[in-house]
């Protein structure tokens, strides 16, 4: 084969004008030759570089092969063995069929890299399309799209061009099959198999292709991936059809790119839905998939963020009903009531009052309508993955996915596992000999990767219990900033209380802890994963999905589930306090806000998932702006034929087989917020809304302009994030049972209202959930340092948080009876209101198929035409074979073969 290189420039030029000499139109345009004919010669070098072909292209020189995919490399000072590792890879590759163009480095802009552009021929492409088992068009559908439905004219403002939600029409396929090639809808070899099939085939090659030369077997020096981490090669890629801004020159070029960036990618375009069919048809299934999600999920937190409003509402709407807080903030009742100190040494009896501000912040997420909001939010989660399964089923239909998990399986075999598997065992169903992982190294290799992750768990763990520590020790420090305790009690400013300070710097380090631990946790979740060799990439992708997320549960819920569960359950009372790490260590156990636990709650909450939101989306946006502003890319500023197509993508950023994983992980991570603590903080789904509304946008941009196009693959379904969002899903009913019962105030208050309140009302509340502690009986330990004040007040008691009875009862200091009625109503609202959601959610789970009624009938009706086609063809291909033999068949047997036909006829 002929390799063309880019030395060889004008001996090119003379066959271009030569070619273009011999016709009257402009045939070449889609090279971007222009035409020659007037010229007769080539002069010289000013008019060589006039005749220079349009490089902004996706053919090979000729103008007929298309680019599938490109290699870049530059020669370096270890150039000897890299040279010959590329020239056996590249002879290894002609011998697989693909063809080659090298673009030498004096062609390209920064005049060292080189270029090798690979181009996959119908031989091949037919050959492993019959390997992979794709699916390719054998009839155009006749089953019609939906009908019309009322109203529908209310949706077109939100609605795309016809030709970009559907790029193609609809197919009946059936998995290509050399043999049969007659058998499906080859109108043109050349656009026959798409380009994101073709770079699909030609990355399954390059994966496996060897480079070591003839005679020697050395099983780790295979694939691209391996050429790439050694340095022989920079970058492997399959190119973008056009550039994003402006239409390919050349008709026969799909401009796909362009049409994703001004319909999709466009923040101006939000509003609009998304062009699924032709983001599945430009990057693949897998990454289609997860768009179709993300976009569904925005979708229903539209309701969730509309329900949260409400709720929210009606907490502002209640304000001036709040009984509770009119009593703190009243200076006869919240200004007589003498409150102990919160901390040793440091605090100083305080004024109820002087939480008037934080008591009414407290009622705007801690009311009735809470609890309605938590039942809503059980329900909407259910209503959420019941409806995706059903989409799901649909995209699998629409897009011949139905059958791929078996495929998936059995032919996508990670080339690392079949390189580092030495040894080799029968496959019971293919009864071919393939590698495998003997038991005990899978064991040895398991309990080291188990024995990583509890590590980094337990360090997670240590870092919490020391952000915790920090509360314990820097609570006593604000509280000691004020001097004069009687006018603004523990007040930092004018409305920040120590206990607000304390949570928002806590929380503001704990943030800084999870995002470096993150940073580190995801080079080791790799590297351990790498370890374990898992057989086929869905396998690899599963087990780094659940050790990823299960570092991301521990260190990003952890800190809220510490307040939502721990903080002020252990307090102890003035003559009995609980201390930390013993008495010995003078961390006492914090209390909650005077408010209650639940605005602190909320305020952990917005800080760790607003934080996580604003720094995903500057990694996001402004890193890659960043980077391709330093690399220098000036793709906008260089004609088309001096900044060639692959010079242009090499620029771009890489997308990692990883890079799907990181965005769904940030959405499951910001969906566990949503979900298990938005009983404190009903504006959580809008905030997810407004981000994800962002995220689709600033995604579609990164695919179209910043990174290089991936190779497409294949997926199903979601993956592992199914499960782990069903187990978040179950998990969250039970939280925001727990917040609403033990976080929360609403019980107590209830409990009061009916039980211990006069005419049915809450005055006196605040009184009641107020126990008495002789001042007298505190300890020495737990006296604030300054007493001078103490004599000038006529009380000898202090109040605190708890149902426990007062001094001179025969049961002082322990629980009332009130205390035990409140628990005993907690843990039945956990009981009915876990029942009630759970119920509901088994019903919703059963009333809802998972694939909708039409989609089994089309599935169906595909099946049977298949069948029936198959049937046909068959039947067509045996008369074809029987008449041939007819003819060619000696006289005496003619009357035998005429009898054979017609029984063979009849029979089918």
């Amino acid at each position: 084969m002929r390799r063309i290189t880019g030395k060889a420039k004008d001996e090119t030029l003379i066959e271009l004008q030569n070619a273009t000499d011999s016709q009257t139109t402009d045939e070449n345009n889609g090279n971007g030759v222009s035409s020659l004919s007037e010229k007769g010669t080539l002069p010289g070098n000013t008019e060589t570089e006039k005749l220079q072909p349009n490089k902004d292209t996706v053919f090979f020189r000729d103008g007929v092969r298309r680019i599938d995919f490109v290699l870049s490399y530059v020669d370096d000072k270890d150039g000897e063995k890299k040279q010959e590792r590329r020239r056996a890879f590249e002879a290894n590759l002609e011998k697989t069929g693909l063809e080659l163009e090298t673009e030498d480095k004096s062609d390209s802009k920064d005049q060292k890299t080189y270029f090798l552009k690979i181009h996959a021929p119908w031989e091949v492409l037919t050959t492993y399309a019959d390997v992979l088992k794709v699916k390719v068009p054998f009839k155009e559908s006749d089953i019609p799209h939906a009908q019309e439905v009322p109203l529908e004219w209310l949706s077109h403002p939100f609605r795309l061009p016809d030709f970009i939600m559907r790029p193609q029409p609809d197919y009946f396929t059936y998995p290509f099959d050399k043999n049969k090639t007659d058998f499906f809808l080859i109108n043109d070899k050349d656009s026959f198999f798409p380009p994101s099939t073709r770079n699909r085939i030609v990355f399954y090659i390059l994966a496996r292709c060897p480079y070591f030369k003839e005679g020697r077997k050395d099983k780790d020096k295979t694939g691209i991936k391996r050429l790439l981490s050694n340095g022989t090669y920079t970058a492997a890629f399959p190119l973008h059809d056009c550039r994003y801004w402006k239409k390919a020159r050349n008709a026969e070029c799909e401009s796909e790119r362009f049409n994703l960036y001004n319909h999709w990618a466009r923040f101006l375009c939000f509003y609009k839905e998304q062009p699924l069919n032709l983001i599945r048809k430009y990057y693949g299934e897998k990454i289609g998939i997860y768009f179709a999600w993300l976009g569904f999920y925005t979708e229903m937190l539209f309701f969730a963020a509309v329900m949260g409003v409400i709720c929210f509402t009606y907490g502002v709407l209640s304000y001036d009903d709040n009984q509770s807080s009119k009593e703190i903030c009243d200076a006869n009742i919240g200004g007589s009531i003498l409150m102990c100190p919160l901390c040793d040494k440091k605090c100083r009896f305080w004024k109820l009052n002087s939480t008037c501000l934080s008591s009414w912040q407290s009622h705007l997420f801690d009311n009735e309508g809470t609890v309605f909001f938590a039942i809503f939010m059980g329900v909407w989660v259910t209503l959420f993955l019941e409806f995706w399964k059903r989409r799901q089923a649909r995209l699998e239909y629409e897009w011949d996915l139905v059958d791929f998990e078996e495929e998936q399986q059995q032919l996508q075999m990670r080339p690392e596992f079949e390189i580092r598997c030495n040894n080799r065992r029968l496959n019971k169903i293919t009864q071919e000999m393939e590698p495998y992982l003997p038991v005990t190294s899978k064991c040895a290799r398991f309990c080291l990767s188990t024995a990583t992750v509890i590590f980094w768990i337990s360090l997670i763990v240590a870092c919490i219990i020391g952000v915790i520590a920090y509360r314990l020790a820097v609570y006593a420090a604000f509280a000691s900033i004020i001097k004069d305790p009687m006018r603004k009690i523990q007040v930092v400013g004018r409305f920040i209380t120590p206990q607000l300070a304390t949570s928002v710097t806590a929380s503001c380090i704990n943030f800084v802890i999870i995002m470096i631990l993150n940073f580190f946790y995801e080079r080791v979740a790799i590297w351990i994963t790498d370890m374990e060799i898992p057989k086929t990439h869905l396998e690899y992708e599963n087990r780094l999905t659940m050790k990823m997320f299960l570092f991301q549960f521990v260190n990003y819920y952890s800190s809220c589930f510490y307040v939502a569960f721990f903080k002020g359950k252990f307090v102890g009372f003035p003559g009995d306090y609980s201390y930390m790490f013993g008495k010995w260590s003078n961390l006492r156990n914090e209390e909650c806000d005077p408010g209650g636990c639940l605005i602190e709650l909320t305020t952990q909450l917005v800080i760790v998932m607003a934080g996580k939101q604003l720094w995903g989306n500057i990694q996001e946006a402004l890193l890659p702006l960043m980077r391709n502003w330093w690399s220098g890319r000036k793709g906008r500023h260089h004609p088309e034929n001096h900044y060639s197509r692959w010079e242009q993508d090499n620029v771009l950023l890489n997308f990692t087989q990883l890079g799907l994983f990181y965005e769904y992980l940030e959405m499951v991570v910001q969906f566990g917020f949503i979900t298990l603590f938005v009983a404190s903080f009903p504006l959580a789904p809008l905030l997810a809304l407004f981000n994800n509304i962002l995220e689709i946008r600033v995604d579609a941009w990164k695919f179209t302009t910043q990174f290089r196009r991936p190779v497409a693959s294949k997926a199903r379904n979601i993956g592992a994030w199914q499960e782990i969002l069903n187990a978040v899903a179950i998990l969250s009913v039970v939280t925001n049972a727990f917040i609403m019962a033990f976080t929360s105030d609403m019980i107590p208050r209830m409990v009061f209202l009916y039980a211990y309140g006069k005419d049915a009302s809450m005055m006196g509340y605040v009184d009641n959930s107020l126990s008495i502690y002789n001042i007298s009986q505190i300890p020495e330990r737990n006296m604030p340092e300054e007493r001078d004040y103490l004599f000038d007040n006529l009380t000898s008691t202090c109040r605190y948080r708890d149902y426990r009875y007062p001094p001179g009862h025969h049961k002082e200091y322990t629980h009332t009876m009130q205390f035990w009625h409140i628990l005993a109503a907690k843990m039945a609202f956990i009981i009915i209101m876990e029942h009630v959601v759970f119920v509901v959610k088994f019903f919703v789970a059963w009333l809802i198929p998972d694939v909708p009624s039409d989609v089994k009938a089309r599935f169906k009706r595909e099946r049977y035409l298949i069948q029936e086609y198959l049937h046909k063809y068959e039947v067509e291909k045996l008369k074809i074979q029987l008449s041939a033999s007819f003819i060619t068949a000696p006289q005496s047997d003619v009357s035998l073969t005429s009898d054979t036909h017609e029984l063979l006829s009849e029979c089918l």
